[in-house]
């Protein structure tokens, strides 16, 4: 008998790459769930989460906004920022609504599911803990950088990274979220500072080693100064296996086709390149390698193809593998 039922899909990330591969996802016949970093202490996010003792909204905004079903003028207003006005200058309107939703309700995940109601979110939004937490990374040379802002301004290899308070506990949904899922998304978005503060949060990472859902890794396109700089798509999944209990990754995403020198000229100045597709280091890893064109370069701007990340993630999602 054919199984109808609803895919339960978790996509665990933040930044700006986890909004494109959503983008393209939200209209796939699968019920979403995103995990989102709290972690970002920078710009807007960083300024509320001080004054007001909330977690990071930034990246929750971001999320909102990629999986809501509104007119886009309502959608522009969610992520207008303003450029003048003294106190308000460089906060998101987003930013500000979350937190007087949080205000009202008393709760920041609450808030959420309010919000999520308001921009007609299409699956759930997580944040990957209630409350704020700190990111640190220790350097090879064996200093402590402490903030997710100041993480890859350091310009220093990373060791690792680690979080803190020591209790951060994640939400039951979250944990039910993982085990009850058929599939895991992992990415893209920066490594380090939007990928694994989710992971390295107590529980996450275990019930991700523990789940028997498919877990799929989208490799990030470009590498990323202070952070990945050199990194192959195999050492991305090196990365992510030095942080948790177990090797997890059965499928990479990763693309394989060049990067156009135009392109690759405006990227130079951020000292990014293109991740390389190491074809045998991921063979030597175990996983499963999913290659194709999935750049897209709207605007002169490298970013994955949300469609075409979206379509092989779903016809991976049904196959037999």
């Amino acid at each position: 008998m054919k199984d109808e039922r609803t895919r339960k899909v978790v996509v665990i990330g933040g930044g700006t790459g986890l909004p494109v591969l959503l983008r393209g996802l939200k209209y796939l016949p699968i019920d979403i769930t995103a995990i989102v970093t709290v972690a970002d202490d920078g710009g807007s996010s960083g300024r509320l989460r001080n004054e007001l003792a909330m977690p990071a909204p930034g990246d929750i905004r971001n999320v909102l906004a990629a999986l809501s079903d509104v007119e886009p003028l309502v959608e522009d207003l969610f992520q207008h920022r303003f450029a003048s006005g003294n106190e308000l200058t460089g906060h998101s309107l987003g930013n500000l609504i979350l937190a007087a939703m949080t205000s009202i309700t008393g709760d920041f995940v609450h808030a959420i599911q309010e919000m999520s109601k308001v921009l007609n979110v299409r699956g759930k939004v997580l944040p990957a803990a209630n409350r704020s937490v700190v990111l640190h990374a220790e350097m090879e040379d064996g200093t402590i950088v402490s903030g997710e802002s100041h993480i890859p301004l350091s310009g220093k290899p990373i060791k690792r990274v680690f979080l803190s308070p020591n209790d951060i506990e994640p939400l039951s949904e979250t944990i039910r979220a993982i085990r009850n899922a058929d599939m895991v998304v992992i990415g893209p978005g920066s490594l380090y500072t939007s990928i694994l503060p989710n992971l390295l949060v107590p529980k996450i990472g275990e019930e991700v080693c523990k789940a028997k859902a498919k877990k799929v890794y989208v490799c990030n396109v470009m590498t990323q100064a202070g952070e990945t700089m050199n990194y192959s798509a195999s050492d991305h999944i090196k990365a992510l296996y030095d942080h948790m209990p177990c090797p997890f990754i059965d499928f990479i995403i990763v693309n394989d086709a060049e990067i156009p020198e135009e392109i690759q000229k405006k990227y130079e100045a951020e000292q990014a390149q293109p991740v390389l597709y190491d074809a045998k280091g991921l063979k030597e890893l175990g996983v499963t390698v999913i290659h194709d064109h999935i750049v897209d370069y709207n605007d002169g701007v490298i970013r994955h193809d949300t469609k075409k990340v979206s379509s092989l993630i779903f016809s991976l999602l049904n196959s037999n593998v």
